[in-house]
């Protein structure tokens, strides 16, 4: 017990620590004496373009992403694979977090998932599933926002896809339509455009300003457009048309996806019927029948039989979930 104390007592002054140093970090870049001082100099900067009309924020013009405002934790972080994943997972995802001010944020669930078991002596399926779910719930959280972020771009490519092409027709350059998309569509795509236009103006070249862009947006459809671009710039062609052939082949694709969702969604009904469903007549017979039902939480026999029910509930509506999830 007392060694069991004293490594809770250890984890729990490390998260503290390292949460103290997280905020101050993310103080400190957002809020200052450099901070401050280079958010003037860009105001000053962006002033006349902004009093011209333009409306958004400026675009940030450093060539490098940080991992941290710290230099010694920025070289730390550099030298783990993972944080890469995890700056390229903020970066499509467009949360406007470092990779060190996520990872202090992630820092406590991480470190409440393993300590839950020496709190209370949970069946060992449970334990196992508290040491996974703590450290990855915010990697799951961060997923989730990436997976919506690329979802509410892939809804908005037709559109941008014919505005090139009509741009295109009327005339312009196409580095000249990049920034019209960036400034007449809505976000998130019209930021991303934004990104790449001010990348060409900055000096990088438009095959690579146009791969970054592809990167940032992992949706086959946007790969598809800048395959189509590269392409034409090294052979000629029709550009315009065909980028609104591209834009009609993702219309039609969308419009089948949602065929297909409408089909599966009595499917996914059933499944939260399903997965619901227990734990909804548990609490009802909570509440009706208390003394019947009480030797589910008081008798160790029932403890375990609960958590072994619920490791199944968990496990079929994955099942489920995994099973109706149709690409097209």
């Amino acid at each position: 017990m007392d060694l069991t104390f004293a490594g809770f007592a250890l984890l729990l002054f490390a998260a503290c620590f390292l949460l103290i140093e997280g905020s101050w970090l993310w103080w400190s870049e957002k809020r200052g004496r450099g901070a401050r001082r280079i958010a003037r100099r860009l105001r000053l900067m962006t002033g006349r373009a902004a009093g011209a009309g333009g409306h958004g924020e400026p675009l940030s013009i450093l060539k490098q992403r940080r991992y941290s405002a710290s230099p010694w934790l920025e070289q730390c972080l550099r030298q783990l694979p993972l944080c890469g994943r995890i700056d390229q997972l903020l970066l499509q995802s467009g949360l406007r977090c470092s990779t060190a001010q996520f990872l202090a944020a992630a820092l406590l669930p991480a470190l409440t998932g393993p300590l839950l078991p020496l709190c209370w002596s949970l069946p060992w399926p449970a334990a196992l599933a508290s040491c996974a779910l703590g450290p990855a719930l915010p990697y799951l959280w961060l997923l989730r926002a990436r997976r919506r972020r690329l979802r509410a771009i892939e809804l908005q490519l037709p559109d941008a896809a014919d505005f090139l092409a009509r741009a295109l027709r009327a005339g312009h350059s196409f580095s000249n339509v990049l920034q019209m998309v960036g400034a007449e569509l809505s976000e998130p795509i019209s930021g991303e455009f934004k990104l790449a236009y001010e990348e060409i103006n900055y000096g990088v070249p438009m095959n690579d300003a146009l791969q970054n862009l592809a990167t940032r947006v992992p949706l086959p459809d946007l790969r598809y457009l800048v395959v189509a671009v590269l392409i034409q710039r090294e052979s000629g062609g029709n550009l315009a048309e065909v980028l609104g052939s591209i834009s009609r082949i993702i219309r039609a694709r969308l419009k089948l996806l949602a065929q297909v969702r409408v089909m599966a969604a009595e499917g996914k009904m059933s499944a939260w019927i399903l997965g619901l469903l227990p734990p909804v007549i548990l609490g009802v017979m909570a509440l009706t029948s208390p003394a019947y039902i009480s030797v589910l939480w008081t008798d160790p026999a029932g403890i375990a039989l609960l958590w072994y029910a619920a490791g199944m509930i968990v496990g079929g509506v994955v099942w489920m979930r995994t099973t109706l999830k149709i690409r097209v």
